[in-house]
């Protein structure tokens, strides 16, 4: 019996090859990765993020402008809510007379150290506050929040809003025509 021809040979080891699996190579997907991780880092530096109440629905606004990192008052259904701790309640303050709200005063007041820039702590036109609240909330309680914020030395007050959509937008300006 002869042996196998050179094709058949060829053949068997090519088949022999493709049973023992390929190896993936690590090196490219690593590159990868590494590619995706810089611009997802290079790219996040533009987003600020504002703390999420999912009971508080914010009004919308064609505003351009990003928000930047300020002390931050979440006015809720219940409390009134400075860098995350609550400082007044919604019902109590609605009660008091005068627009000066101390408890939220003293808040803001022990916040200038610590949240605010070193430039703003000197100047107090450049001190930031910004003010999330519901759309729905009593124009009363809003007016005497910011009235307290101005008093504690705050000089540029923001309010958190929704930016509207183009689609929105264009909408708006066509209704406007």
């Amino acid at each position: 019996m002869k042996g196998k021809s050179q094709r058949a040979n060829r053949m068997e080891r090519r088949h022999r090859r493709g049973k023992l699996g390929s190896a993936l190579n690590l090196v490219s997907l690593m590159d990868i990765f590494t590619i995706l991780v810089f611009f997802l880092l290079v790219n996040s530096s533009d987003v600020e993020v504002l703390p999420n109440a999912k009971d508080i629905q914010l009004p919308e606004s064609i505003a351009e402008e990003k928000a930047k990192e300020t002390v931050v008052i979440l006015i809720g259904d219940e409390d009134i809510i400075v860098q995350g701790t609550p400082v007044a309640r919604v019902d109590d303050v609605m009660r008091q007379k005068g627009n000066n709200i101390p408890q939220l005063k003293q808040a803001l007041l022990s916040q200038n150290d610590r949240v605010l820039r070193r430039e703003a702590n000197e100047d107090i036109a450049a001190r930031e506050v910004t003010i999330m609240g519901d759309k729905d909330i009593p124009y009363r309680l809003l007016k005497k929040v910011m009235a307290t914020c101005t008093e504690s030395d705050y000089g540029q007050i923001s309010l958190a809003v929704l930016q509207k959509s183009s689609d929105q937008l264009d909408q708006l300006s066509a209704a406007a025509r």
